[in-house]
């Protein structure tokens, strides 16, 4: 399947059904009168966050949305049935934006929140609403109201609890593999991953989180140069970024200073997310050009670095244990935000005057 984090679709409510001018011609009945019934309600659109997707690919295909107009009342007081809503499904992390693509107008976050996107227009009342004692046979009817419609931008933004970034060819989707079940395209030339993968990373019971792997970046990516900047939006949720550097690169605090200024310059503030920093491939380098490369990177950086072989393995179970306390110490911070964000007394059982 291939994977599409952006896509622009056009919804439409439903146009409410109009009202029915109707009189009661019964035989045998006396006195007749109006009986003119009321116009359905038009159909709504709303959008639903559901598990099992992971891309937009479905809305290049289909772009307009449009829900059922309501249908118009009849006689003997019937009113029209509701136009049927419709309900457009996208991955959990998607974020619905107006037509300028700036505005938020839904963050689906969660699976099962539905957001209502367009309501639909309101039936017209038959003119039996309209019987007043000085005029008892009234010959009006309300139209229906018009329905909603506007362009909506779908931009998904993966949820992962960890990303990883660095230039082209640091070792990401090897690690990636290495650590989780994902099958990422490995291959010894620049940009093999073209867009970001998922991949759940399982240390013990009760110890999993998702790590993201994130294209890589090369200077001037926020311009547009390789394949810019585009998939950095799908580590904005993660609680912290693994940097890996290449060990067997001629100049790694270089390569970290470049990916560094690229974060700076997308903002979104991944330049003040966590940072854990990585020498990787460190199996294809000897130990004194090694040690030199890490005092370099650790002075351009500020942090203390890891060294790491995807290749190999080695430290590499180490790193996700630390990633892991960091992921669930964000977790717990997440928790302890909710309930201080309760209302007092919500979870009191019993009546309160």
């Amino acid at each position: 399947m291939k994977f599409l984090d952006q896509a622009k679709v056009f919804i439409k409510s439903g146009q409410g059904g109009q009202g029915c001018v109707s009189f009661r011609r019964e035989k045998y009945i006396e006195f007749g009168g109006p009986d003119g019934g009321d116009g359905g309600a038009g159909g709504d659109v709303w959008a639903e966050a559901v598990e099992g997707l992971n891309t937009l690919i479905d809305y290049r295909y289909q772009q307009h949305f449009k829900a059922a107009r309501g249908v118009h009342g009849s006689g003997r007081n019937r009113t029209g049935p509701d136009g049927d809503s419709v309900t457009i499904k996208v991955p959990v992390g998607t974020q619905i934006l107006d037509e300028d693509n700036e505005t938020v107008l839904a963050d689906m976050t969660e699976a099962g929140q539905r957001v209502l996107l367009a309501k639909g227009g309101r039936g017209g009342k038959g003119n039996a609403h309209f019987t007043t004692s000085r005029n008892q046979a009234p010959r009006i009817s309300q139209p229906g109201e018009p329905g909603e419609e506007r362009w909506v931008w779908l931009r998904l933004k993966l949820i992962a609890d960890a990303g990883l970034i660095g230039l082209p060819n640091a070792g990401k989707s090897t690690l990636l593999s290495v650590v989780s079940a994902a099958t990422p395209k490995i291959a010894d030339y620049p940009f093999t991953t073209l867009h970001p993968n998922l991949g759940v990373v399982d240390l013990a019971p009760g110890a999993r989180f998702v790590l993201a792997d994130i294209p890589g970046l090369i200077e001037g990516a926020h311009e547009g140069a390789g394949i810019g900047d585009r998939f950095l939006g799908h580590v904005e949720r993660c609680a912290l970024l693994i940097h890996l550097v290449d060990a067997s690169g001629e100049d790694p605090a270089g390569a970290y200073a470049i990916v560094r200024g690229e974060l700076e310059a997308y903002g979104a503030g991944l330049e003040d997310k966590p940072e854990i920093v990585v020498l990787n491939k460190t199996d294809a380098v000897a130990e004194e050009t090694l040690d030199a490369a890490e005092a370099a990177l650790r002075k351009a950086s500020g942090r203390d670095v890891v060294r790491l072989s995807g290749a190999t393995q080695d430290g590499v179970r180490p790193l996700m244990f630390q990633v892991w306390e960091a992921v669930k110490a964000r977790l717990a911070a997440e928790r302890e935000a909710k309930e201080a964000a309760r209302a007092p007394g919500q979870d009191e059982t019993g009546w309160t005057p």
